[in-house]
């Protein structure tokens, strides 16, 4: 499996039911009353971050999914965990809905809002390079999706294309990413891994493969 520079490769895979994953990741903070547990779900682009929050969120009544792109569209690739923390994080940690408005969606007319009632049980934020340092007080649980970036990269480019316009995007972006992963290590922070795309034979359905977190 080819990893990013300083990513150590998961060992000990295997299938679980989600909500078995799910109910591990509570395991992780059990002591949550009067707001939601806020769990991360990280992983590089093509991992399979969206779909594995959509899943989870299926499977868990009373659950929403705030996506990171939305905080960092038109914003920054990775300088927007500030933003993320006053707008969203604190609030949901003070048990409080979320009606918020990125600047750039004001700036560029983009509609809508990222919105939260109050009372949800669990809040999944997806997205790479959620799981860092400075977010740390803020999330109850983390996944990380590891896979051979090889793959990832070629359901990126089947997912997004590979238009003159978006290879530059790409690049710009890791100049942003590298550097970032080799500081924050995210694989070694999380909770849980989960294989994105797993290799392994399993229900895509009903299961995940997941491994213990990676040390660095």
């Amino acid at each position: 499996m080819r990893l990013r520079p300083g990513e150590v490769e998961a060992a000990g895979w295997r299938v679980v039911t989600v909500p078995d994953a799910v109910r591990q990741l509570c395991d992780a903070s059990p002591d949550i009353t009067g707001r939601p547990r806020v769990i991360a779900v990280d992983g590089r682009g093509g991992a399979g971050k969206t779909t594995l929050a959509e899943r989870l969120r299926k499977v868990v009544p009373n659950s929403a999914i705030v996506h990171t792109d939305d905080i960092a569209w038109n914003h920054a690739y990775f300088n927007w965990g500030a933003v993320l923390v006053e707008n969203i994080l604190r609030r949901l940690h003070r048990g409080e809905a979320v009606h918020f408005r990125p600047d750039a969606w004001i700036i560029y007319d983009r509609p809508g809002s990222i919105t939260i009632p109050a009372g949800a049980d669990f809040i999944w934020v997806e997205g790479t390079g959620i799981i860092r340092e400075e977010l740390a007080p803020w999330l109850d649980a983390s996944v990380w999706m590891q896979g051979d970036l090889d793959e990832q990269q070629r359901l990126l480019v089947a997912r997004d294309g590979d238009s003159p316009e978006q290879l530059k995007h790409v690049a710009n972006w890791l100049l942003e990413e590298l550097p970032f992963m080799l500081r924050e290590q995210p694989w070694a922070r999380a909770t849980m891994i989960v294989a994105g795309p797993p290799q392994t034979d399993h229900d895509p359905d009903t299961e995940l493969v997941v491994a213990p977190p990676a040390s660095p």
